[in-house]
């Protein structure tokens, strides 16, 4: 085990954390509560006030339990949230319409949630100060002064030095160690360089009983619509296009950034279905969702967690699971170094190996989706020796260090299939939608 140095420094430096965590997102407030419960001190500095506006608001049977682990299922439960059960995949112009449930997945989680971000995100941050964790909030880092097992120091924006044993970088797309050490490397792969526009709408129509937390997902050639019910009325949707895409739209047919959203939905003729009634404003948010990758996942005192590792194209709401779950992993080998159970050698290449591993079967699937081929074998909802069942485990999160063997195989035979329904059909074909060569429709109701 490293020894803490010896020159002397300032009372204000004088204090000492077991951890540094930045960022005070769902990953870095889970890592504080975690943290806490082991008896250690930490503290997180986050560079906004809560709570704030944030996408991924769909979540996997994975994170429900382990927020159950961390005894925080009532504080979920007491704001307002919708449950979930499976998801529906449908192609724009709809069609047959796939209806996934999460028990059919061999996975343990059956159900988890929806739930706005901002006010889930500041619940979490709540409860890591309840656990004793020190929260600093409008406290970004300004920069990285050193980065050694046993000693990692930083500045705030507020001139703040502050010290540590350990930093787990949960900053999301603000990768502050990678971009400190010039480790941040965009996926070379134009079908992963996205822009999503999103915003909350009322009245949109969803589906019935236990389905009506279910998100739909609408697929196109150039991308995908989201529909996530949030609540019992208000309902998150976005659009998802490629990145080029959508800044041909904005030159060639002078559609503003904000605007998009609504020129999506007048073209693609489910979303206009499940808009009819709908009431929300006439402008979106706009967040730029370029996959990428900050290896290595973990280094000289310091580990990656969540978006600061890595970043992927949202389509399988895997954002929040492998954020969490990376979380769990590190503050448990922070915990180990700091009481001598293993050495930071050994500790970095456990944790690489597990994020390697991990993110490596998500990019792969997140490729496949935009395979036609893949598309018209998932839509069909069946397959021979339950290999459709893989893909839903993967969807459930059974992913995490890695997919189970029986996961595994079936998605290799999956995979077979899918090269060989290109060239000789196996399920009948299903065409493609375009929304750039589909003409408007009648517009829906969007309210200012």
């Amino acid at each position: 085990m490293p020894t803490m140095p010896t020159d002397a420094v300032s009372p204000a430096q004088t204090d000492v954390w077991d951890a540094i965590i930045i960022g005070g997102g769902p990953a870095g407030s889970l890592a504080g509560v975690a943290l806490a419960k082991k008896g250690r001190r930490a503290i997180i500095l986050e560079k906004v006030t809560h709570p704030r506006f944030h996408v991924g608001e769909s979540f996997l049977p994975a994170t429900l339990d382990l927020l159950k682990e961390m005894g925080l299922e009532s504080s979920l439960r007491a704001l307002p949230h919708m449950p979930k059960y499976g998801a529906e995949f449908a192609m724009g112009y709809g069609g047959k319409i796939l209806d996934i449930d999460f028990s059919d997945g061999y996975c343990d989680g059956k159900v988890t949630f929806n739930i706005e971000r901002s006010i889930f995100d500041n619940m979490l941050l709540r409860e890591a100060a309840k656990a004793g964790i020190e929260v600093r909030e409008n406290t970004a880092v300004k920069q990285i002064l050193k980065l050694s097992d046993g000693d990692v120091r930083v500045i705030t924006e507020n001139g703040d030095e502050i010290r540590g044993r350990y930093l787990l970088d949960a900053s999301g797309q603000g990768t502050v160690v990678a971009r400190h050490l010039g480790t941040r490397r965009n996926v070379e792969d134009p079908k992963l360089q996205k822009i999503a526009y999103v915003n909350h709408f009322e009245g949109v129509q969803r589906g019935e009983g236990a389905k009506a937390g279910n998100p739909l997902i609408v697929m196109m050639e150039e991308g995908w619509f989201w529909v996530i019910p949030l609540n019992e009325t208000r309902t998150s949707v976005g659009m998802v296009l490629d990145a080029e895409v959508g800044r041909r739209i904005t030159r060639e047919e002078n559609v503003s950034p904000d605007r998009m959203l609504r020129w999506g939905i007048d073209r693609c003729p489910l979303m206009q279905r499940r808009m009819q009634n709908a009431t929300g404003p006439k402008t979106n948010n706009v967040v730029a969702d370029f996959s990428y990758q900050c290896r290595p996942y973990a280094g000289e005192g310091y580990f990656l967690v969540g978006d600061s590792a890595a970043f992927m194209d949202p389509i399988f709401s895997t954002g929040i699971f492998v954020a969490t779950k990376a979380a769990m992993s590190a503050t448990k080998l922070v915990d180990d170094l700091l009481s001598n159970r293993t050495t930071p050698a050994r500790a970095r290449a456990l944790y690489v190996d597990q994020i390697e591993r991990c993110t490596g079967a998500l990019f792969k699937l997140i490729r496949q989706y935009y395979d036609h081929s893949f598309r018209e074998l998932f839509l069909e909802g069946s397959g021979p020796l339950g290999v459709h069942r893989a893909v839903i485990g993967l969807l459930a999160g059974n992913v995490f260090p890695r997919p189970p063997f029986k996961v595994r195989w079936r998605m290799h035979m999956f995979d077979f299939f899918v090269e060989i329904n290109r060239k000789r059909r196996l399920v009948p074909r299903r065409k493609r939608f375009s929304i750039v060569n589909s003409a408007p429709m009648t517009a829906v109701v969007m309210t200012s």
